[in-house]
C-alpha cells in the first residue's frame, strides 16, 4: 500500500483531485488531496509546503503528485520528507531559486501558447472555457464551480528555495490536449530542466477532471 499525496494547482482546491482519489483508494491505497490557501495573500510557497508536509506525515512510502502550479511546491516537500516517487502532472517545473512569476518568461510560455493556438485553430486570448474546460464534462464543471477561487499574487513572488531536484524516481505526465501548457512546450521544459521525456495521456490542462481513469491508471503503474 502506498500513500498518495496530491497537490492541486492554482487556487489550491483539493476538490480538483476528487475524481482520482476514489480510484486510488479503490485500488487499496491511501490517497489524500491537500487543500491549499490559494486565495490567501499572506500564504506563499513556505506555507504551501508546510501543509503538504503535514499530509505526508511520518509515512515512508509516499508518492507525491503535483498539478500545474503545484510543481513549485513539490521540490520543497521532497527535500524535507521521505518521498518514494514524484509525479508531475501538467506541471510548472522550476529551477532552484525561481519564482512562479518569473517562470512564464524564463520558459518562453507565452510564445509557445500562442503558437499552439494558431496551429490548432482556437483563440490565443485566454478564457477558462477555451483553455481549461474545453474537454471537461459539463456536469463535472458545474460540480467544481463552488470550489473555484483565485490564486493570490503572493505565491508568484515566492522563491522556490531548493538547491537541486531530488534524486528520486520522477515521472512527468502531460495531457495531449493541454492548451494552457501545450504538449510540445511541456516536453521541451521537462527535457531541459529534468532530462525527462514526458508520458502523454488524452486530456487537457485539468487532466484529473478530464481523464481521471487515465491519471489514476498512470499513477498506479510502478
Amino acid at each position: 500500500m502506498s500513500r498518495f499525496v496530491l497537490i492541486p494547482g492554482a487556487g489550491g482546491a483539493a476538490w480538483y483531485w476528487s475524481h482520482v482519489v476514489p480510484l486510488l483508494q479503490g485500488a487499496g491505497h491511501e490517497a489524500v488531496a491537500v487543500d491549499l490557501p490559494g486565495h490567501d495573500e499572506s500564504a506563499g510557497l513556505p506555507e504551501y509546503t508546510r501543509l503538504v508536509l503535514d499530509a505526508v506525515g511520518e509515512f515512508q512510502d509516499v508518492v507525491l503528485v503535483a498539478q500545474s502550479l503545484g510543481g513549485f511546491t513539490a521540490p520543497l516537500v521532497c527535500q524535507r520528507a521521505s518521498v518514494r516517487e514524484l509525479v508531475l502532472v501538467n506541471a510548472m517545473i522550476p529551477v532552484p531559486g525561481e519564482t512562479p512569476g518569473a517562470w512564464w518568461g524564463n520558459t518562453g510560455w507565452a510564445a509557445a501558447q500562442q503558437a499552439a493556438a494558431t496551429a490548432h485553430g482556437y483563440s490565443p486570448d485566454f478564457d477558462a472555457d477555451t483553455y481549461f474546460l474545453h474537454d471537461i464534462p459539463p456536469e463535472v464543471a458545474a460540480e467544481g464551480e463552488p470550489h473555484q477561487r483565485p490564486e493570490a499574487d503572493t505565491v508568484f513572488e515566492s522563491v522556490c528555495d531548493f538547491t537541486e531536484w531530488p534524486k528520486i524516481p520522477t515521472r512527468v505526465l502531460t495531457g495531449e490536449a493541454d492548451r494552457f501548457f501545450p504538449m510540445g512546450f511541456q516536453r521541451r521544459v521537462a527535457l531541459e530542466r529534468l532530462g525527462i521525456e514526458p508520458d502523454v495521456v488524452p486530456g487537457g490542462h485539468l487532466l484529473a477532471l478530464a481523464n481521471p481513469d487515465g491519471v489514476a491508471n498512470y499513477l498506479l503503474r510502478r
